[in-house]
């Protein structure tokens, strides 16, 4: 990294960009004062960082699978990155959405904006993984930068659904759904900034948990809002993905999103009774604008059969529910072009800042925003609107508001132990490769409904398949308190294994 001063006109493009207008003498003093400052920063070069920026150089970094071995178009790369010789994952293939630091291994986000980019650093939840003895198995498939719910967007093509490849998979963790049905892949992690675990959960016929906020590090993944990051794990069984939930979760000094962290023992919640469990099924949650009923009834259906487990189902309304999508999208536009702005990196805090994907973020944006999909386009335009001409009056108003919405939610946990919805409230979408940009955004709209409320309060939401209507299938998605993680996975894990939705 080369640091150098900067000269008078770097000064006056630099004060015209923040509305400064700068006399001759204040140019001439600011220029005399910055030039001694930096003697300290070309010290930066000469002074080694923590151990978590060393390179691993000794690993091989796969290849892209054939068509005819990745039907689905789940995986990016196929590795080998072996773990411990022992550990609880010992034996146990993961496969990592395409966002996730594996130092050694490119990186490209689905996206044409990073073709050249390859990390000098192992996420915080890989080094947990390889430590209890998981390997690395895969690399994969996700919407292009994430940007997107249908499992449509990377530039490597559609990742197609296991259950019919007419239709998609779900995003934007599509790839982390989809290779679950191959046999060489135990668990995967996908990320989950407004659904992107669940969605693909759903539509796919798998288990995803998005974790209650900062219960898994993020430290290492490339982020888009960082108080909506979510990272977690997806697998056939609710016992997979507790397994993994006790390796990943807790506390990392060097994740700025997180504050305590109490984590539970999550295996352990495993093969419980769950008589008298109280779930309650959100009103809100059924026959918003473009939902397709026969997905509600389907969830409806399966929820009255767990009645024969001893749960106890009631009815629930949660208003602030409906207006829970305001507040996601008066924080995502802003939030996210905040932190493209600062190269990916965010700043104010105490963590680890990521430089080899900050100087390429930098790079990219300076030489290839062209490149960023559509709806990171319409993002990064909207958030900088909003924040140049409201001076982050929206941003402000929404994150204002989240603690009213975190409450409206614990109010309703006080009555019941979990809330019960569809995950997604349609069927998968069918691939339709002509479909246009702006028709593809519009038609995802509705995927989320259900999904980013929680991304905006922070509570745990597990999705589990709980039936099929014509041979597609349907999520049903339980939601819990803060850091009830380990109810969720009681209380699912007794209604995968109670119950034959299929």
């Amino acid at each position: 990294m080369d640091i150098s001063p900067p000269s008078k006109q770097d000064l006056i493009n630099a004060a015209s960009r923040n509305f400064l207008n700068l006399t001759d003498e204040e140019l001439d003093g600011l220029h005399s004062l910055i030039q001694p400052i930096f003697s300290h920063l070309e010290l930066l070069d000469r002074l080694t960082a923590s151990a978590i920026e060393q390179s691993v150089t000794d690993r091989d970094p796969g290849k892209r699978p054939s068509p005819e071995d990745d039907p689905y178009n789940a995986i990016l790369r196929r590795c080998l990155i072996k773990g411990s010789a022992s550990g609880k994952l010992s034996g146990i293939k993961v496969g990592l959405k395409d966002n996730i630091s594996v130092a050694g291994v490119p990186m490209t986000c689905g996206s044409d904006f990073l073709p050249d980019y390859t990390p000098d650093t192992d996420a915080t939840v890989v080094q947990r993984i390889l430590g209890e003895g998981g390997d690395i198995v895969a690399i994969l498939n996700m919407d292009d930068f994430a940007w997107s719910g249908s499992g449509s967007t990377s530039v490597f093509g559609p990742v197609l659904n296991p259950h019919h490849t007419d239709y998609l998979a779900g995003g934007s963790s599509a790839g982390s759904g989809a290779a679950l049905f191959y046999d060489d892949i135990d668990t995967t992690l996908g990320c989950d900034q407004g659904g992107s675990i669940r969605i693909p959960a759903a539509w796919c016929g798998v288990v995803g948990l998005k974790p209650t906020f900062g219960l898994v590090p993020y430290t290492g993944v490339v982020a888009e809002e960082a108080t909506f990051d979510h990272v977690g794990p997806m697998a056939r069984s609710v016992e997979q993905v507790a397994l993994m939930l006790d390796v990943i979760a807790g506390k990392d000094p060097l994740d700025q999103r997180q504050g305590v962290v109490p984590k539970q023992d999550y295996t352990s919640c495993l093969n419980s009774a769950i008589d008298g469990i109280k779930i309650g099924v959100l009103a809100e949650g059924f026959g918003a604008k473009g939902a397709e009923a026969e997905v509600d009834d389907a969830v409806r259906r399966s929820l009255a059969d767990v009645a024969s487990l001893g749960v106890e189902i009631v009815e629930i309304s949660i208003p602030y529910h409906l207006a829970s999508l305001a507040i996601y999208r008066g924080v995502i536009p802003e939030g996210s072009t905040s932190l493209l702005r600062t190269w990916g990196l965010g700043d104010n805090h105490l963590g680890f800042y990521d430089a080899n994907l900050g100087a390429t973020i930098k790079k990219n944006l300076e030489q290839n925003a062209d490149s960023l999909p559509p709806d990171a386009k319409l993002t990064l335009l909207l958030g900088s609107y909003l924040r140049q001409r409201y001076g982050g009056q929206v941003y402000a108003r929404a994150q204002n508001l989240r603690p009213a919405l975190r409450e409206a939610y614990d109010e309703a946990l006080a009555e019941v132990d979990v809330l019960a919805m569809p995950t997604v409230p349609t069927l998968p979408f069918k691939y339709d490769p002509d479909q246009d940009w702006v028709s593809r955004i519009s038609q995802g709209a509705v995927v989320s409904n259900n999904c980013a409320p929680f991304n905006a309060s922070g509570h745990p939401a597990i999705s589990i398949p709980c039936g099929k209507v014509g041979g597609l299938p349907v999520g049903l998605m339980l939601v819990a308190k803060h850091f009830d993680d380990g109810l969720l996975i009681r209380i699912a894990d007794a209604l995968q294994k109670g119950m034959d939705w299929e």
